[in-house]
């Protein structure tokens, strides 16, 4: 994501930002890799390394009045929004409720929200592939809801 759009730049380097800071392009286009990396990951205990990427950058100069950002300062701006935003990108992560609640790490609440019924009912709208897929799949939910008020369907046997 970040390394592809900015990666010819930072090959170049062509405004001499980077040397100017002592970074040589080589270590931001690895900078800008383990960024791409760190926000997939988005582990808590990753904001340290984050922070110490973000301060390689942080002498870079802000362009002056109606000028244009330098490759370097863009970095640095970038490197900076993500540390300032890894707390919020990670807090599904380490939050606990005041009953020891969990989130369970899906960012789409109408999807945690969602059971089998009304996930079935939008296949029923959208269509199946194949008309056997729409038999079989309301033929086990059938079966499910016929054991609901005893505890639920012990679905092992079906997958065995």
């Amino acid at each position: 994501m970040f390394d592809r759009l900015l990666e010819p730049m930072v090959r170049r380097d062509e405004d001499g930002s980077l040397a100017a800071i002592g970074v040589t392009p080589d270590q931001a286009e690895q900078d800008l890799k383990r960024l791409a990396e760190l926000i997939l990951s988005r582990q808590p205990g990753e904001e340290q390394e984050l922070a110490e990427i973000h301060q390689r950058y942080t002498s870079a100069t802000p362009p002056g009045s109606g000028g244009k950002a330098s490759l370097a300062y863009r970095l640095r701006l970038l490197f900076l929004d993500r540390c300032n935003l890894w707390p919020r990108l990670t807090r599904y992560r380490t939050w606990r409720g005041p009953h020891g609640e969990t989130v369970d790490g899906t960012n789409n609440g109408s999807e945690r929200a969602s059971g089998w019924w009304v996930k079935e009912r939008y296949r029923t709208m959208r269509g199946y592939k194949r008309p056997q897929s729409a038999v079989n799949v309301s033929r086990l939910l059938a079966w499910c809801g016929n054991y609901l008020d005893r505890g639920g369907a012990d679905l092992a046997s079906l997958l065995a």
